[in-house]
């Protein structure tokens, strides 16, 4: 596995003492335009903006869907100025990629936000409606090709194996195609190299907006307020599915350093700017620290691991 990295400061230089003046660095396991990019470098600039944190240095670690930085992270055992944004895409890569790297072995600072889904297709795609994507893709699905910006075992992988099983189809026929992120995937969506991408809408807004790209589904529970599309529930299918991003720290660290950057990300959650964050990127506020995230994270390993198993991937 090749890591590429890709440096970019987030903001300047502060002056002064304390928090503000501490330089700290984020691993971003994917591509620049990704879900944790877009969500890592939000949190970033809040937390500058806000004074709670000196200069971040964001760094792209680009490999086998999130693996590469996972491990990357453990290996800095003790390193208490370094965090990475990751989420349910870098669970399930850790397990498809036969790596021992668990992300429930690194130190939980703060799940910050879910997100949903959506079925993505381009403007002039024959698919208006989820019915006729799921009318053509029971009919032959080797017809329909699924592109999504996680590897399996990811979210943008899990979403449409979920949806496939649901509407009567085996996801064992499902055609997906990995792309490493949203920039990617966008790509292939306006090329028409793949009938349907799944991902997070967020990562679409441009074009979404200019109409190169159209959402037949959204998979929560309610409609978005950023996005002109029904729920798949609201389309006759009864299913939901939920992504979910989060910040974790490498292993060994002091609990003094664990609980000042939970205190920090914490304070980071209350401020108006990341409200607005939250806000304009379509996302659901799911704020979680200590106990409750550690829990969470040993249960997503489980999860995953069991769904795979299910598909025969690991």
């Amino acid at each position: 596995m090749a890591a590429a990295l890709l440096l970019s400061a987030c903001g300047v230089t502060r002056g002064g003492e304390g928090e503000a003046n501490r330089r700290l660095s984020m691993y971003i396991p994917n591509s620049p335009g990704g879900g944790y990019d877009l969500t890592g470098r939000a949190a970033a600039r809040v937390l500058e903006d806000a004074d709670l944190s000196g200069r971040f240095e964001v760094t792209n670690v680009i490999g086998a869907g999130g693996t590469v930085a996972m491990q990357r992270l453990l290996n800095e055992k003790g390193v208490d100025d370094l965090v990475m944004s990751m989420g349910l895409g870098v669970v399930g890569a850790t397990y498809t990629n036969d790596s021992k790297a668990r992300v429930s072995q690194a130190t939980p600072i703060a799940r910050l936000i879910e997100d949903q889904e959506a079925l993505i297709v381009p403007k002039d795609s024959p698919f208006k409606t989820v019915q006729d994507l799921v009318d053509a893709w029971k009919a032959d699905p080797s017809s329909v090709t699924i592109g999504g910006g996680s590897s399996p075992g990811g979210p943008d992988f899990l979403f449409p194996m979920q949806l496939a099983k649901t509407v009567g189809i085996e996801p064992k026929q499902v055609k997906y195609i990995v792309y490493d992120g949203g920039g990617p995937l966008t790509s292939a969506l306006l090329g028409k190299k793949i009938d349907v991408g799944t991902s997070g809408p967020s990562e679409f807004e441009g074009q979404l907006k200019d109409g190169s790209l159209r959402v037949l589904a959204v998979s929560g529970e309610e409609r978005l307020d950023t996005v002109d599309a029904p729920t798949l529930k609201e389309s006759g299918i009864d299913m939901t599915f939920v992504n979910w991003r989060g910040i974790l720290a490498p292993p060994g660290i002091s609990d003094e350093s664990r609980d000042r950057l939970v205190a920090m990300f914490t304070k980071m959650h209350q401020t108006k700017g990341w409200k607005d964050a939250v806000k304009r990127n379509g996302w659901i506020d799911s704020f979680a620290t200590g106990e409750e995230f550690r829990t969470f994270l040993l249960e997503q390993d489980k999860r995953v691991e069991t769904t795979l198993k299910e598909l025969g991937l690991v």
